[in-house]
């Protein structure tokens, strides 16, 4: 299901809720799905309850599931988390080309590499 890196740099709650994410986004997790528990979760990988309480919050307050008192955890709709998630790659990509920008880079330069990567994913 989740595969997590005890050696990496990259936090295990936020390993989670990456791991989370790509079932979601990938659709191996049915829009309106119920998540494991947070302990059955917590078993599975064998890590702290409270790690995964932690990413579940996060993915919430993202927007990628909702939490329903007394019943668990659920996968968004999809319409929703698709919105989200657009949304937050395109703010991703800003900070991207405010970067290339800050390092000097002129708006041509930056519309050839665009062009360039976009012209390899065919």
């Amino acid at each position: 299901m989740i595969q997590l890196n005890e050696k990496s740099k990259i936090p295990i709650y936020q390993q989670v809720y990456d791991g989370l994410l790509d079932l979601i986004v990938l659709k191996v997790l049915d829009e309106e799905e119920k998540l494991p528990s947070v302990r059955e979760l917590a078993l599975m990988l064998e890590i702290n309850p409270n790690t995964i309480q932690k990413a579940y919050k996060a993915l919430e307050a993202d927007g990628y599931i909702l939490s329903v008192k007394g019943k668990g955890n659920f996968v968004a709709r999809y319409q929703e988390i698709i919105s989200v998630y657009e949304n937050s790659t395109v703010e991703k990509l800003r900070q991207v080309l405010k970067e290339l920008m800050v390092m000097g880079l002129t708006k041509d330069e930056i519309l050839k590499h665009v062009t360039s990567a976009l012209e390899g994913l065919e």
